[in-house]
């Protein structure tokens, strides 16, 4: 294993139970001024990651390149990972329907909803495993979408020499500034480019930041105007995203979570054990870092540690403190 890499990163996150430290969780994080220039780090920043569902709003801007002829709610849905409630797959539906394509013509794995609560609900009904469902169906229906406006065939959309494939990796390029190795494969079988840390949060700092009406803006706009498609009930990026106005955020798997706000900066964070339950609390301490504060920050700085239903400690980021 590389001795330069996140796996090396310093502890940042901490569960305690009654006073004690029961877990640590080690990682990366960079902090971007409102210029993108490096206002504070920890972990290794440089070393390429797989930012996962993180890329989505980056893939999104080249599948609009691409010929991708969807705004609103649809395009939101291309960028979202989201929980599988019952109107995120019926958006889903709606925008497969806009180029004459159904359910059956994703080839991302049928799943459960990603949300617990939208999973009893299906199965309570009699339902199972399904395409839509899907965290990632909203990304497949758009590079299916792109795919069928430039004419290639349909079932070819994931190959990595497709129009859409290129240019989706010719823009996360332009907007990490990271010179791009060849593709590994998502969860969800598209390909995957990984990238540092820092270009991931200078890729979104670029989004927030471009002009109104071109394809990284609209992608940044249509985000911010619907945060409840991107994520769903009770999901950190929804909160982040409704609580505070201008927001920038996309969460992805194995501990990456991104935001940036216009004139402040950007933080991207990598838990290193690939913890989900980690990222949030450190994303708030670098958000704080650029001087954001407020009720939503609050509630997400930490996460209670129960015993018998009551709190008994709390997972919570201590790199604010140092």
């Amino acid at each position: 294993m590389p001795s330069s890499d996140v796996f090396d990163g310093p502890v940042l996150v901490t569960m305690e139970r009654s006073g004690r430290v029961e877990s640590a969780h080690r990682g990366a994080v960079v902090v971007l001024d409102a210029y993108g220039q490096e206002l504070a780090s920890a972990g290794t920043v440089d070393v390429p990651i797989f930012p996962r569902s993180a890329n989505k709003p980056l893939q999104a801007t080249g599948m609009l390149r691409t010929g991708l002829a969807v705004t609103g709610e649809q395009l939101a849905m291309v960028t979202a990972s989201h929980s599988g409630e019952p109107q995120h797959i019926q958006r889903i539906l709606e925008l497969l329907a806009t180029s004459g394509f159904g359910e059956d013509d994703l080839r991302c794995p049928p799943s459960l909803p990603l949300g617990e609560a939208a999973q009893r609900e299906l199965l309570a009904s009699g339902g199972g495993e399904r395409r839509a469902a899907m965290n990632c169906s909203g990304k497949h229906a758009g590079m299916l979408c792109a795919s069928a406006a430039v004419g290639w065939p349909a079932e070819a959309y994931l190959e990595p020499a497709s129009p859409v494939q290129r240019q989706i990796r010719e823009t996360l390029a332009k907007l990490t500034g990271h010179q791009l190795t060849e593709p590994a494969v998502d969860g969800c079988g598209a390909p995957l480019w990984p990238v540092p840390l820092r270009g991931l949060a200078t890729a979104f700092q670029r989004l927030v930041h471009a002009d109104v009406g071109t394809p990284e803006r609209t992608v940044a706009d249509v985000m911010r105007d619907h945060p409840w498609l991107i994520g769903g009930t009770n999901r950190d990026v929804t909160r982040l995203m409704s609580g505070m106005h201008g927001l920038l955020v996309k969460d992805g798997a194995e501990g990456v979570l991104v935001a940036a706000m216009p004139a402040v900066g950007a933080v991207a964070v990598k838990i290193a054990d690939g913890s989900q339950r980690a990222r949030t609390p450190l994303l708030v301490a670098g958000l704080r870092r650029l001087g954001l504060a407020g009720r939503t920050l609050d509630d997400l700085a930490e996460s209670a540690v129960l015993g018998g239903g009551r709190p008994l400690g709390a997972i919570r980021s201590h790199w604010s403190e140092t």
